[in-house]
């Protein structure tokens, strides 16, 4: 696990493009640690126009996976959703980006073959940990769409790919390509929705493959304060921001993903 500095720090956003369905946004970090964990996230506010302007009510920090740390770079990939993320999805070039972290635990290194596999936006901790463990590291990827599955050109070499719609890839989900890819000695890393995780921690108690999942949950704090990250695992509850939010899967309850 890297550490955060103590408080927020500010980073000029240098570039800010459109990845598909997704934007993709590269601040500079001077401040951060360089080695952040795959699977370790940032809060995420703009300087300027983050709300309370008349009759708004201020945001709260958006917490983000990073997708890649390169030469003092952050990359950050999100999906215009809400008001917090359309905000950030119209930064310009030069504006600043509220930084704070990296927080959380990542994913552990492996001990067998690697298999990533990641849903819609959940792909974003799944590159820098493909940067981490090499091109040949094998990934499986779900989408709703092309458009979507646009995300998956950013990963080194050919990724193999699913979508609802049948537009690219294998029209079925990426769960479907995951039950078909399991084999004795894998690890399974996966990011994604709560339905798709919990498939995932399913097909991995099935096939006895360790798994370690990174849930994702809204988080207004992001060091533990607030209580409103918390899952219930086979040992009590644990907050996913101190305590995940990369996550055994074993330790889970079957249906506690989304929970």
């Amino acid at each position: 696990m890297t550490l955060a500095p103590f408080g927020r720090r500010l980073a000029p956003l240098v570039e800010n493009r459109r990845v598909g369905a997704y934007t993709l946004l590269v601040a500079e970090d001077p401040g951060g640690p360089p080695d952040p964990r795959p699977g370790q996230f940032y809060m995420l506010a703009t300087e300027e126009g983050w709300g309370a302007g008349e009759g708004e009510r201020p945001h709260l920090p958006r917490a983000f996976s990073f997708a890649r740390a390169r030469e003092g770079r952050l990359w950050f990939l999100l999906e215009d959703i809400g008001p917090g993320t359309h905000r950030l999805a119209e930064m310009g070039e030069g504006e600043n980006l509220w930084l704070t972290g990296p927080l959380g635990i990542g994913f552990e290194e492996p001990a067998g073959r690697p298999l990533l596999v990641g849903g819609g936006i959940g792909t974003a901790p799944l590159l820098c940990l493909q940067d981490e463990l090499g091109p040949d590291a094998k990934v499986l990827l779900g989408f709703r769409s092309a458009d979507h599955a646009e995300a998956a050109t950013l990963f080194a070499g050919e990724s193999q790919i699913a979508t609802d719609d049948g537009s690219v890839g294998k029209h079925a989900l990426v769960t479907e390509l995951l039950r078909e890819e399991l084999q004795p000695g894998d690890v399974v890393y996966s990011c994604g929705p709560p339905a798709m995780l919990e498939a995932v921690r399913a097909l991995a108690e099935e096939h006895d493959i360790p798994a370690q999942l990174a849930l994702e949950s809204g988080m207004a704090c992001g060091f533990g304060a607030c209580f409103g990250c918390v899952v219930p695992t086979r040992n009590g509850y644990i907050r996913l921001c101190v305590d995940g939010p990369v996550v055994e899967a074993a330790d889970l309850v079957p249906g506690g993903v989304g929970h």
